[in-house]
């Protein structure tokens, strides 16, 4: 475990200490040795002085006689490099991992780069220039000597440094360049942000390309020094004041493991309970663990799909559930199934209680007398599962939304036992007829609704309304995985691949009264995203499958208390961000930034197996000397709790 500056403490400048002082350490030899051969001092008679030398030889020979070393020439450029090398730089390359012995090395004391517009990322050298247009689809590439050879994308990890002239990037290994000046730094970056917009979104990098990709309102989006922050101030100011925040976030609070075990195996994902159990979906059943103050652990009961609790049950043995809902006060659970391996669409569920460990149906998703699928289900609100009476439930395909209820249309109970395969009722919603390609949603407290989209939109529905969303952000280039949304619905968390998105929807409409996108068109007073990043290094040592997956907002389900903490997995690595820190603008991390505000300040969570999920329990189980619930970690085969507490 450890904070990301932990493991990229290592100042470039160090390295460049270090070649100075062998530098200098090699002149004074080479000064030792003129100092040996040269004839001693005159004295004041003159009497030893040399002859002066008649001729050029003998000038010629007097010199070789004294054995003079001079640096090299790739010294003296180093120490002050040529103006008119176009492009120099320092290289970079970072060996030894997540171990002891890792460490910074030189690969190139002076190279140089380039940006070249090619069809070939991996290809050979073409002869073009570092400027050129190449012919059909092609892209812009950094070359940085013979070594570094790389798309300009999200997925290179860019991370600047102002201070030091240098940036950090992912491209087959962990690179780092360092710049002579800081014109050269700002020639770069400038150079690289166009390069990766055009990249992205297909169009060369304008203003007016960039009001045609994000939109006139959301000015601040491109261009991140005319947004409007104090929302976030306000916001910050209102975090605050709340009742939630009594309990002060203190820097030096740390993760403390307190339970750890074996799980039966297959562990797909967590379905955590807000009351006394939750739950490990794995691929063959459900394992029941307890909840405690300081986390989960005791196996009960196990729920196995391949028994003979239902005719349908038998389903389940084929195809792992990808989604596991909880209601009716958590004593019912809803299953949902992809069709087949490779896609994520489901023609129905299975519902099992869990007082019995049986399933006690399969529904069938239809509307209008015809089968349709969906891609994803939620609870109607944030507190829903608690509910238990609770009969309805939200349902996500790619060009639908909607909410499903269990009884029939006049509002009785369906009859199971007579049923065949009972029909859930589509009772509000709308099938889009153009292409959104909905990816996932997530709902507030209130019952208000965000959906994430595959060109990276996110949209905000009012409780009343699923035809047209009240607001709709620009996407950023990548497609929004997964999506969460505080309590309040003052903030929404998307999942990218590469980076999370941090929206604040509150504004302040022509009556000067402050809402949230869900009730109210935002207009052009829209504050920027930040984004939330993992290091270069870290990126690159989370493993080969490093994408970032189901972040979310520490779990609370009741008005008046704040979220105070955020996570993702991402590979082998849980990352944990502190809410009020990612807010607050004068955050170290956000000084002397190119672009949206990054912020990399997150403590890590280093498992030996990939992540499947990571999330925080119910905010009653945050005990009297602990901020936050605990945090609940699973791999295929183990279950782990954190707690988070003052270090002593």
């Amino acid at each position: 475990m450890g904070g990301s500056q932990s493991r990229e403490d290592l100042e470039l400048s160090d390295s460049d200490t270090e070649d100075q002082q062998e530098e200098e350490t090699e002149e004074e030899e080479n000064y030792q040795d003129v100092s040996n051969e040269t004839p001693e001092k005159s004295s004041s008679t003159g009497r030893n002085r040399p002859k002066t030398p008649s001729s050029l030889d003998e000038v010629e020979s007097k010199l070789k006689a004294l054995k003079l070393k001079y640096p090299s020439t790739t010294t003296r450029t180093q120490q002050s490099p040529n103006c008119n090398f176009k492009n120099g730089v320092k290289l970079y390359l970072h060996i030894g991992g997540n171990t002891p012995k890792a460490k910074w090395v030189t690969s190139e004391k002076l190279t140089s780069y380039s940006f070249i517009k090619t069809s070939k990322i991996n290809g050979q050298d073409e002869e073009e220039d570092s400027e050129s247009e190449s012919e059909g689809v092609s892209w812009w590439v950094l070359k940085v000597s013979a070594k570094v050879r790389a798309k300009v994308s999200v997925e290179m990890q860019l991370k600047t440094f102002k201070e030091q002239r240098r940036v950090d990037f992912v491209a087959d290994g962990v690179w780092a360049m360092k710049f002579f000046s800081d014109e050269d730094y700002k020639v770069f970056n400038s150079k690289y942000q166009d390069c990766l917009f055009e990249n992205t979104f297909g169009y060369e990098s304008n203003e007016a390309n960039k009001v045609k990709v994000y939109g006139k309102d959301f000015v601040g989006w491109a261009n991140p020094g005319k947004a409007d922050d104090s929302m976030w101030e306000d916001a910050e100011d209102d975090f605050l004041k709340s009742p939630g925040s009594v309990t002060p976030v203190r820097g030096n609070q740390d993760l403390q493991e307190e339970f750890e075990e074996a799980a039966n195996g297959g562990i797909q994902s967590l379905a955590l309970g807000a009351l006394d159990n939750s739950f490990l979906v794995g691929s063959s059943g459900i394992q029941v663990v307890k909840n405690f103050s300081h986390g989960i652990h005791g196996k009960g009961a196990y729920v196995n799909f391949g028994s003979e609790n239902h005719r349908n049950a038998s389903n389940l043995v084929h195809s792992t559930p990808k989604k596991a809902l909880l209601m009716r006060a958590e004593t019912n659970m809803l299953l949902m199934s992809p069709m087949n391996e490779g896609k994520l669409h489901s023609t129905g569920l299975h519902q099992l209680d869990i007082e019995t460990g049986k399933i006690i149906t399969q529904w069938r998703f239809e509307k209008d007398g015809t089968d349709i699928t969906m891609r994803d289900i939620a609870n109607d609100s944030k507190g829903a599962q608690l509910d238990p009476s609770g009969s309805t439930f939200l349902g996500l395909d790619d060009n639908r939304l909607c909410r499903w209820d269990m009884r029939d249309r006049h509002g009785i109970v369906q009859n199971l036992a007579t049923a065949n395969t009972p029909v859930l009722n589509w009772t509000q919603g709308h099938q889009f007829s153009r292409g959104t390609n909905f990816q996932c949603f997530a709902s507030t407290g209130d019952g208000s609704i965000v959906v994430g989209s595959h060109d990276g939109k996110i949209r905000l529905y009012s409780i009343n309304s699923m035809r047209q969303a009240k607001t709709a952000f620009p996407g950023l280039g990548s497609p929004i995985t997964h999506v969460d949304v505080t309590f309040d619905g003052k903030w929404i968390l998307g999942t990218t691949d590469t980076y999370l998105i941090l929206i604040c929807t509150l504004f302040t409409d022509k009556d000067g009264k402050m809402k949230t996108g869900f009730n109210g068109r935002m207009g052009n007073r829209i504050a920027a995203p930040r984004l939330l990043k993992l290091t270069p290094l870290d990126s690159h040592l989370a493993g080969v499958n490093n994408k970032f997956q189901k972040a979310q907002f520490s779990w609370v389900t009741e008005n008046g208390k704040q979220e105070r903490h955020l996570v993702a997995t991402a590979g082998k690595f849980s990352a944990i961000w502190n809410f009020q820190q990612v807010k607050n603008g004068s955050h170290e991390c956000y000084r002397n930034q190119e672009g949206l505000k990054s912020c990399y300040c997150y403590k890590v969570v280093l498992k030996d197996d990939s992540i499947v999920d990571s999330r925080f329990m119910h905010d009653k189980f945050a005990v009297s000397d602990s901020p936050e619930a605990p945090l609940v970690i699973a791999t295929p085969m183990k279950v782990s709790s954190f707690s988070i507490s003052s270090r002593r």
